[in-house]
């Protein structure tokens, strides 16, 4: 693994990255795992969900992929989004539209950005994606995409547990149980150590892609980026 190291080290440079610390987490010895660190309330990640659904689409017989909630707004960060997040109202929102390409529903602008009372809290989403993770991993990139319209497209309430179960739904699980599954401790439990996950690998900003071999993790991206330059560094390591 030392040259990809090296190889990493420079593209990282090349990119303006940092370095992530190491992580232990099993994986396949002969596959890189590109980590996806996300969080479902950040709204630049919502921007590049066509980004990484692209690269998944393009890469999946490369690379092993994993998708990780960041813990946005948790602890003391959790409050009214009109308190802790006023620069989404402010225009951060068209930012990312413009940028992106992605729209946010009037069901959200109008609703809860408007009235600014939506408590914007990280934990509820991120114990949903960990059901899904659980039952389904297949589905979980795409669940974490469902998660960003149901919240900046449909305008749901993150700590409006009900409703999670009819996004479940979209990728065949039963709401009712998922619903129920929402209130079990292991599932906040898993939130809670992916949010750890993310501190341990040193990540400071969403999204971040993180490139991580059997004993070392680098991080590719923090931020976003459009596909075309994250995919010519992935080919430079899918080329080792």
């Amino acid at each position: 693994m030392k040259l990809l190291n090296v190889l990493l080290i420079s593209i990282m440079t090349a990119c303006n990255s940092g370095n992530a610390s190491k992580n232990n987490a099993p994986m396949n010895e002969n596959k890189i795992k590109i980590v996806y660190v996300y969080d479902a309330l950040c709204g630049w990640c919502y921007g590049f969900s066509p980004v990484i659904e692209q690269i998944k689409e393009n890469y999946q017989d490369d690379f092993e992929f994993e998708i990780v909630s960041g813990g946005l707004k948790i602890g003391d960060a959790v409050g009214p989004i009109g308190v802790v997040a006023p620069y989404i109202k402010e225009g951060a929102y068209k930012k990312v539209e413009q940028t992106c390409g992605v729209k946010f529903g009037d069901a959200f602008i109008n609703g809860p950005l408007e009235e600014g009372t939506m408590i914007a809290n990280s934990e509820p989403p991120a114990i949903a994606l960990s059901i899904v993770k659980d039952k389904m991993p297949e589905k979980a990139f795409e669940f974490g995409s469902i998660l960003h319209k149901a919240l900046y497209v449909d305008g749901m309430e993150p700590e409006d547990t009900a409703s999670y179960g009819g996004y479940a739904e979209k990728i065949g699980l039963d709401s009712s149980v998922f619903v129920a599954d929402m209130k079990d401790p292991k599932y906040r439990y898993s939130a809670i150590s992916d949010f750890n996950r993310a501190q341990q690998l040193g990540v400071t900003g969403f999204p971040a892609l993180i490139a991580q071999t059997s004993d070392t993790a680098y991080l590719i991206s923090s931020g976003y980026r459009d596909y075309k330059s994250i995919s010519k560094v992935l080919d430079q390591i899918k080329g080792l």
